[in-house]
């Protein structure tokens, strides 16, 4: 049995930036662009949380190519799903280049690699146990 869908984008609908970059105006016309183009049956658009790459965004992942797309605007959709999608191709000027593996956060707008105003914070330490 095949996959149900051929391909799926995933946009970061969460997270400390992406949602006020306008990732889910980017979802919205992804979905809508997919859907006017024939594609529905073959391409699904999900909304996603967050992919630790905040202050690039907003992001969009495509699978099964496994392609990160990084400050995704209104304009570039049509060129997007053009390119990833029907071509399979990337769209080489929109393709996210962190300088490290894992976690990539900057202030939003900054070139990569630079460090944010604020600080994602980590799980605080357990309390220790009583003897």
């Amino acid at each position: 049995m095949s996959a149900p869908f051929e391909r799926v984008l995933f946009v970061c609908t969460s997270g400390k930036t992406c949602p006020t970059q306008g990732s889910e105006a980017i979802h919205a016309a992804l979905k809508e662009a997919c859907f006017a183009a024939g594609l529905g049956d073959s391409v699904r658009v999900n909304k996603s949380g967050c992919f630790s790459q905040c202050g690039h965004g907003p992001m969009v992942v495509a699978f099964p190519a496994g392609r990160w797309y990084a400050g995704v605007r209104i304009e570039d959709v049509p060129e997007l799903v053009e390119a990833e999608i029907r071509e399979g191709k990337p769209l080489e000027r929109l393709l996210h280049r962190p300088a490290k593996a894992g976690k990539n956060v900057c202030t939003p707008g900054a070139e990569p690699g630079t460090v944010a105003p604020f600080v994602l914070r980590a799980r605080p330490a357990d309390p220790p146990t009583r003897p």
